[in-house]
């Protein structure tokens, strides 16, 4: 059987360079990066590659690259810190949102560091812009956090507005872009945090970074030594530095191979379309990422769907990898006002290396799995 993985979006298959250069951090830097000896500064050397690397990738300064262990740190850093303080304030945030943000929003609402004003979500998968404004306007704003592209539809979020409203408003913007690193042009840099994680861009899990607007404070949330300017504590990991390095590097000459995906993303659902009665696209009606299709398949449940597709040799999934495994609705699709196509849709995400091939073998495997209905 001839296996398709149509995953993209879960995580990435890593690159032979991201391997070979952890391998080579394996043999040659595994000493901790911060000993001053030789062993130390060899690993040490791999950090700051790392660092340098994403850097270039975000067009900012090394100097304002905080290493993580992943996107989800990420996030959860930029949202604490801008409320670690105390002293109230607004949070803006939508249901879109990954639950790395959405239910730190909730937690510091429950702590009573923040209220967050949840806005309104349109129909085709963006922020509703008009009460985005409005939420600046009814005051005491201290971050909005919007993604760049929503992990389960591929919907592009209007970041850049959001910026500019922020901006006239006094309020900070944290972009959580790790579906966006490397896969497009706009890495939205007038924000003043943005999240990355190495795995969503052929790297290796467990490592990621935020990176921050020049003189912006960002508060620990974790506390110990000094690493990482005493924001993130905690030893970095020289083997996972390398493969990030490896990562950023090739992500920057990534996306032209990405938009390059769009006419096969179209012919899967123009496929799917045709071989399910009622079937239809999730955020058709807006801007998407070239890459992802989200399908409502009326009178299917997404985790049987997954299941069927699975045994019929293609990896998809019902939508966040993150909500992999439990039988909730798509919060995404729920928040867009669809509440059918929240339990009966399947995401499609296409990668670098997806084929005509592998979008044949797909709908192939469909028709033998929709037919059963």
């Amino acid at each position: 059987m001839k296996r398709v993985y149509l995953d993209w979006n879960a995580t990435t298959p890593p690159l032979e360079a991201v391997a070979e250069a952890m391998a080579a951090a394996a043999r040659e830097a595994w000493g901790n990066p911060s000993s001053v000896h030789a062993f130390g500064r060899a690993a040490r050397a791999r950090v700051e590659e790392a660092r340098e690397a994403v850097a270039s990738l975000g067009r900012c300064d090394p100097r304002d690259v905080v290493l993580s262990g992943g996107g989800t740190e990420a996030n959860n850093l930029a949202l604490r810190s801008a409320f670690a303080r105390g002293g109230g304030g607004v949070l803006v945030a939508s249901r879109l949102e990954h639950p790395s943000v959405a239910r730190v929003a909730e937690a510091l609402e429950r702590e009573g560091r923040a209220r967050v004003r949840w806005v309104r979500v349109r129909r085709e998968g963006t922020v509703d812009i008009e009460d985005v404004e409005r939420a600046l306007g009814e005051g005491q704003v201290r971050l909005v956090a919007l993604q760049a592209i929503n992990a389960e539809t591929g919907v592009v979020q209007p970041v850049r507005e959001v910026v500019a409203m922020a901006r006239r408003a006094g309020a900070l913007v944290h972009v959580d872009a790790v579906q966006a690193f490397g896969r497009g042009e706009d890495v939205c840099e007038e924000a003043d945090t943005r999240s990355l994680a190495a795995h969503k861009m052929r790297g290796p899990k467990s490592i990621g970074a935020l990176l921050v607007r020049p003189g912006l404070h960002i508060e620990p949330v974790l506390l110990g030594g000094s690493q990482e300017r005493g924001i993130r504590p905690g030893t970095v990991d020289p083997v996972g530095a390398a493969g990030l390095a490896a990562a950023a590097r090739h992500a920057r000459t990534s996306p032209a191979r990405w938009s390059a995906l769009a006419p096969l993303r179209d012919a899967l659902e123009a496929g799917l379309l045709a071989l399910a009665k009622g079937a239809r696209v999730n955020g058709a009606g807006a801007r998407r990422a070239p890459h992802v299709a989200s399908v409502a398949f009326p009178g299917w449940s997404s985790p049987e769907l997954v299941a069927a597709f699975d045994l019929e040799g293609v990896a998809a999934s019902g939508g966040s990898a993150c909500s992999a495994g439990t039988a909730e609705p798509s919060s995404v699709l729920a928040a867009m006002g669809d509440d059918e196509a929240a339990t009966c849709s399947v995401r499609f995400s296409l990668g670098e290396e997806t084929t005509a091939e592998d979008v044949e073998a797909a709908l192939a495997a469909a028709k033998t799995v929709l037919s059963r209905r």
